[in-house]
């Protein structure tokens, strides 16, 4: 079985007194976080950065990493013989960018409060269970977010 590690960030701003979740959009009803492979050398963090840079226009010094925070997703896909074990490592910043660029890879963005993110993800309960271990990790957490 072959291994494949991605990685991304959960992007939050704040609007009135509570977040929006930045999701990108796919097509097909598919709306996720930005997130991608690993290049060779790269550090997961790392990844995280280029991937959102690449896909959404944003770039580090416009997201404010929240410490203490790392959330995995581990499925497998593919058929029998091409069966793929993927590793998802997720970050959680906050931007005060209201504007993305969005990639050729996407159809689209939005910025959701929590439950309507919840709804667009609903095909997908892992990312809602990274969601809400997020939502709820901000919720308590209201430590002043530092810079990476």
């Amino acid at each position: 079985m072959r291994k494949v590690i991605s990685a991304g960030i959960i992007i939050f701003r704040k609007s009135k007194g509570d977040c929006k979740f930045l999701l990108l959009y796919h097509g097909h009803n598919y709306w996720n976080f930005p997130k991608g492979k690993l290049e060779a050398t790269e550090r997961s963090w790392q990844a995280a950065l280029r991937e959102v840079r690449e896909e959404t226009g944003l770039k580090s010094s416009e997201l404010k990493f929240v410490e203490n925070f790392k959330a995995y997703e581990r499925f497998t896909f593919g058929g029998a013989k091409n069966k793929v074990f993927k590793i998802v490592i997720l970050y959680l910043a906050e931007t005060h960018q209201p504007n993305i660029t969005v990639s050729n890879e996407h159809e689209g963005y939005g910025w959701f409060t929590f439950s309507e993110a919840k709804k667009a993800m609903s095909r997908y309960p892992e990312n809602i269970r990274i969601l809400t271990t997020a939502y709820e990790f901000l919720r308590k957490d209201v430590r002043p977010l530092t810079k990476r």
